[in-house]
Formats: structure tokens, C-alpha cells, sequence
């Protein structure tokens, strides 16, 4: 059974009903700052906080790549308008190539993603805040990072 509350949403064009989760990862992968809200929130509207919360807490990343869903001037009047130093990248496919592209750097979150739908409890909506949400993404993010730490091998001489 699915729970959800009043802290979900219907996003008509991607067909979601729930909530969205936004992750800023590093090269590697590992996650720097994640969000979650409803899904009726636009992509470009959840990337502020994220993007905020970003700055606040890594003040050296200058520049974010993303996909087309956080293209145009809305997003970027609203992160000069906070204050927000980032600049937002869109990487785009091709207009010329009609099918699958490896696009540079949107592969790493792409990866990210697909680590967490190892995750049980994220493949339904379960949680009834967003907090409890968020809570649960990081827990699985932190999984995902040990298990990666897990494979490095230590060994201690003495």
C-alpha cells in the first residue's frame, strides 16, 4: 500500500505521481546534495533549494551539468535572484541523431540513480512527509557509498 499524504503530486508530463528526488553528484558518482518534493513541482522550480543548499554547503562547485528539464531564463532569473553563484549547464542531445547518445557527464547521475533502485523502499512511495522521504534517500545514498567503500580492500600492517 502506498502512502504519500498531502506532500505528493501529479507531473502530467512525465506521468509521476508522488514525489521527485533531485541529486547533485560529484565525477565519481557520490552524492554531494539531494531533494525531494511533490511531483506537480516543475524541474527547474525544485533545482533553487537544491542549488542553494548546494552552495551553502560545497562553495567551491562553480558549475552543474544538467538535462534539458532545467533549460531556460526561468531558472536562471530565479538563481540570480537568490543569490545563487552556480551555473546550470544543459547538456542536449544531438537534434541531428534520433537514437540512444552517451551524453557526457549525464551519465554519472543517470548511475547514481540507478545504485538507489537497488533500494526497496524507494521504489514505492512509502513516506508520508518529505522529510521522512529525504531521510530514506540519504540512507540509501550512504548504502551505496559504503558498499563502494566495502570493495576498496585495507589492509593495516603492524
Amino acid at each position: 500500500m502506498e502512502a504519500g499524504g498531502d506532500t505528493c503530486g501529479y507531473d502530467a508530463g512525465k506521468k509521476v505521481s508522488g514525489r521527485k528526488r533531485h541529486l547533485v553528484v560529484d565525477v565519481d558518482g557520490s552524492p554531494l546534495v539531494a531533494h525531494v518534493h511533490p511531483a506537480d513541482v516543475q524541474d527547474r522550480d525544485g533545482a533553487v533549494p537544491l542549488l542553494m543548499h548546494l552552495q551553502a554547503r560545497q562553495g567551491e562547485v562553480r558549475t552543474v551539468f544538467a538535462d534539458g528539464g532545467y533549460d531556460g531564463p526561468k531558472l536562471r532569473e530565479a538563481l540570480q535572484k537568490a543569490g545563487c553563484s552556480i551555473t546550470v549547464t544543459v547538456v542536449k542531445k544531438p537534434e541531428d541523431c534520433k537514437e540512444f547518445v552517451l551524453l557526457p557527464r549525464r551519465w554519472v547521475v543517470e548511475r547514481t540513480f540507478g545504485w538507489l533502485r537497488y533500494t526497496r523502499r524507494l521504489s514505492r512511495d512509502f513516506e508520508r512527509s518529505l522529510a521522512s522521504a529525504l531521510a530514506w534517500l540519504q540512507w540509501s545514498l550512504i548504502r551505496v557509498l559504503m558498499r563502494r567503500l566495502g570493495c576498496s580492500q585495507v589492509t593495516v600492517d603492524s
